[in-house]
């Protein structure tokens, strides 16, 4: 976080009318997804929906035995031909959830002037990427360049790109539609990213299919409900040891899949189960970790920092699983592909997994950080602002959802990976003008606007 005065100018910027995204984004912002719990029956089912997805898995299942619950989400979830991400991907009140971005433009005009805040605070930096995972509709990063575009004259003399990763071909196509108009060209002659545009403000824009092919550099990184919809293990502890929880073909309805333990240890059972766990039934997510060092990588050798937003825990929570359709829970087993699966992300495993690499900040709850980030102040401006009183009942809605705990406020969770330097001033061949301290990190503070 940048010195207070000119923490107030970067919000100040943004009070205006003229900062503002058409309002109101939805009449009635459909309910999040529900934080935990892996219950709740389906709606009633066409038989095309599932057919095809089941259809392969069964004869998987059959000729290989059980798989694990990763690979069964891997296949539910991402499967070329009929992965629920790659053919659906319902985001929105039309789909199945609806997220934090797609309630407000303040979520993501805060997360624009974090991400200024850092730049400034690192001294300015001549060129940033900022790169998002998992985009969604592109309605996070939209939001974000229109902070960028408010503080044009303050980036002035920086050289600013957008780097998103997206597996998702139709995802990819409605992000350039929200991103550039439309404005885009496959980009064959570079195999790292496979299309590029260019934003409605002037910034480029480029996709990619993995984080490891985005070019080295300072950069921000976000990842907003990203991680959870990653593959996870499941282990349970049973008298003879640790089991992990497979799917299989369920013996009395032989086009329904179940979950089974395994008769014996795996080698997800010994290589990700710590020998002081106390849990007896526990999740993890390997990808996530791979991620993540990925990350504190770059950071460490490139400078940047990370921002990860989403439902989580700190390493307490058992039993996450869930699937969600039509904005309801849906057993995940049941016509896989045509609901979204997800899991708690475990913080404590992503702390650990940086390595020591860098500095870490939170979880802390979405409406702390939020509150620390001046949303109250936003959200009284535009309420000032507003000509009409469905306009101001929809504003009183949204923050409702962003901030309250039974809603959104607890649900999810914002975590940082920063560079050392930036938390620790080294003690070494210090001058002593230098030994200011250093500015806090913003939204993981309160701020204090006297």
């Amino acid at each position: 976080m940048v010195p207070l005065p000119a923490r107030r100018a970067l919000l100040a910027a943004l009070l205006g009318p003229a900062g503002r995204r058409r309002l109101p984004r939805h009449h009635a912002p459909a309910a999040a997804r529900p934080s935990s719990g892996a219950g709740g029956r389906p709606e009633a089912e066409g038989p095309s929906r599932a057919t095809a997805m089941l259809r392969h898995l069964l004869l998987k299942l059959r000729a290989t035995g059980p798989v694990t619950v990763a690979e069964y989400m891997r296949e539910a979830l991402t499967n070329p031909g009929q992965g629920y991400y790659t053919r659906r991907g319902g985001i929105g009140e039309s789909g199945d959830f609806v997220t934090s971005p797609e309630i407000s433009q303040v979520f993501g005009e805060l997360i624009g002037i974090w991400y200024i805040s850092e730049w400034i605070a690192t001294g300015k930096p001549k060129a940033f990427q900022l790169v998002e995972l998992g985009p969604g509709r592109g309605t996070l990063t939209d939001d974000i360049l229109r902070v960028f575009n408010q503080l044009a004259s303050l980036l002035s003399k920086c050289d600013v790109s957008v780097h998103l990763v997206e597996v998702s071909p139709k995802l990819s196509e409605i992000q350039a539609l929200m991103l550039t108009g439309g404005k885009v060209q496959s980009n064959p002659e570079d195999k790292s990213a496979y299309m590029k545009g260019i934003s409605k403000t002037g910034i480029p824009i480029f996709w990619y299919r993995d984080i490891q092919d985005v070019p080295p550099g300072y950069s921000f990184y976000l990842a907003h409900e990203f991680f959870d919809a990653l593959p996870i293990h499941k282990f349970q502890r049973t008298e003879k040891g640790w089991r992990e929880v497979l799917v299989d073909i369920d013996p009395e309805v032989p086009d329904q899949l179940r979950f089974v333990l395994s008769p014996s240890s795996t080698p997800a059972t010994e290589n990700f189960i710590q020998p002081e766990e106390t849990r007896d039934h526990v999740e993890v997510c390997p990808e996530a970790g791979v991620i993540i060092q990925r990350l504190a990588c770059r950071i460490e050798k490139d400078g940047g920092a990370a921002l990860v937003a989403d439902y989580g825990h700190d390493g307490t929570k058992t039993d996450t699983f869930r699937g969600f359709q039509n904005h309801k829970l849906h057993d995940v087993l049941r016509a896989p592909g045509t609901a979204d699966l997800t899991a708690d992300v475990d913080f404590s495993y992503l702390r650990k997994m940086t390595q020591g690499r860098t500095a870490t900040l939170g979880p802390i709850k979405q409406w702390e950080f939020l509150k620390n980030m001046g949303i109250d102040l936003r959200f009284q401006v535009l309420l000032q602002n507003s000509r009409d009183t469905a306009t101001h009942e929809q504003l009183l809605h949204s923050y409702d959802m962003l901030m309250n705990p039974k809603k959104m406020g607890d649900c999810f969770n914002f975590f940082a990976l920063l560079p050392h330097h930036r938390l620790v001033r080294p003690d070494k061949k210090q001058k002593p003008e230098s030994k200011s301290p250093l500015p806090p990190v913003a939204g993981f503070g309160e701020l204090l606007l006297k």
